[in-house]
């Protein structure tokens, strides 16, 4: 069943989803219902380390379970310890497998990453689960007996992903992947009366195969669904900036970078973005998109996502940081009160350029390429459109010293209002 067809309302944790166009497909909306409004259930979602880090695309699935405990339900947030080792088949290619042990590294990364968005007390309290506690003890005679007897092959071969793959081929590992993820919610079910799974579309033959599992094993009743794929209007992937994927831990991705990816959002998506991902009231969202129609020069549609996703993810003081950033760096704020790993962060998004030496003003144009030429540096200058740490440059021959520096190694230039670059001084 999907979003299309699906009856639209405001009462319950359901019709908010559905209203959101965060149910794509489920086992039943009748069953779902009974479950998400009245009361609580035992829910789990899943992430596999195949990175050091979750990204932006994982964000709906963590966003989803903090949703779902906030309205009573229990999260149980498996990290795949097992299946990080197999890999989920692509249409394209076989996974690279990577070691085990930087596996066990990256699940203990995600764990703590998943850690902040949920709580861990109450009647409802979330748990961390690992498969690879209960599929690393299983010797290969007990799967193939007590897993693999329950999976009609012909049904394995009808997903559109093995099809795609049976001409350039599939190995036995990739192809076996849908029984250890429906195995994972077997056990669940068995070992914590897990009765909800979800996740995003491209899971649903894995979730159906785990529902269908635990029905020939004679356990159950259970319930899934699924979130629809995020997409941009312009047709590249989401969760992709100008300089790659947009990362949640801050190491790999800068709080100003991910705070930026959601200013930039485009108008025709930030108010789809808006309801996927804002836990404000459908009364504030609508207020919200009125405005922005009214405005969409001022992107407060835009700004407010930020904002909110930023905190959630990084903390208000980064959120408040990457706004100051923002504003300062186009003059509307102070340079100063930034602190340095913010500023090197913005610009470095802008373009920072490592120089050995100062030349002059117009030199710093230049070399940060913010003109082509020396030329026309000199033109930019005398026409008033050059800016250094937000102060505008009047004379052709102007030069900076070492008491310029920003942290006593950075400046901020600026050509007109909204073109910037940064320049670092090694040393």
């Amino acid at each position: 069943m999907t979003d299309s067809n699906l009856p639209q309302g405001r009462d319950s944790l359901t019709d908010d989803l559905l209203w959101r166009g965060l149910i794509q497909d489920s086992t039943g909306l009748d069953e779902l219902r009974e479950l998400l409004d009245g009361g609580s259930t035992t829910f789990y979602v899943g992430f596999d380390p195949t990175a050091p880090s979750l990204h932006i695309g994982n964000l709906m699935q963590v966003v989803m379970a903090r949703r779902l405990q906030q309205a009573g339900h229990r999260p149980l947030l498996l990290v795949g310890g097992a299946t990080g080792q197999i890999g989920d088949p692509k249409e394209s290619a076989e996974r690279t497998l990577n070691p085990p042990e930087v596996i066990a590294g990256w699940v203990e990364r995600i764990r703590e990453q998943l850690s902040p968005f949920v709580t861990y007390s109450g009647e409802n309290a979330a748990q961390l689960v690992n498969n690879l506690d209960w599929t690393g003890e299983m010797s290969v005679v007990e799967f193939l007996r007590d897993v693999g007897k329950h999976f009609p092959v012909n049904k394995m071969l009808a997903r559109e992903v093995v099809k795609a793959r049976l001409e350039t081929g599939i190995s036995y590992t990739e192809f076996s992947y849908q029984l250890l993820q429906a195995n994972d919610y077997f056990e669940l079910h068995r070992r914590h009366g897990c009765r909800l799974q979800y996740g995003g579309s491209d899971q649903w033959g894995n979730i159906t195969a785990g529902v269908d599992y635990i029905r020939r094993r004679g356990a159950g009743p259970v319930e899934a669904f699924t979130t629809p794929l995020v997409t941009k209007a312009d047709g590249t992937k989401f969760g992709k900036s100008e300089t790659g994927t947009v990362w949640l831990d801050p190491q790999m991705t800068s709080p100003y970078a991910f705070y930026q990816f959601w200013v930039n959002a485009d108008d025709r998506d930030v108010s789809r973005y808006l309801r996927y991902f804002s836990f404000r009231s459908r009364e504030e969202l609508e207020e919200l998109e009125k405005a922005t129609a009214e405005r969409p020069q001022a992107r407060l549609a835009q700004r407010a996502l930020a904002e909110e996703l930023t905190t959630l993810v990084h903390g208000e003081r980064e959120m408040a940081q990457a706004v100051a950033a923002s504003q300062a760096l186009f003059g509307r704020g102070s340079l100063d009160e930034l602190a340095p790993e913010t500023l090197r962060a913005a610009l470095t998004e802008a373009g920072l350029v490592h120089l050995d030496e100062l030349p002059d003003v117009a030199g710093l144009l230049k070399e940060s390429g913010l003109v082509p030429s020396m030329k026309e540096a000199r033109r930019v200058i005398v026409e008033g459109g050059a800016y250094v740490n937000n102060t505008r440059i009047s004379a052709v021959d102007a030069t900076v010293s070492a008491d310029d520096l920003l942290h006593g190694r950075y400046l901020v230039l600026r050509r007109g209002k909204r073109s910037f670059a940064g320049v670092e001084l090694r040393g």
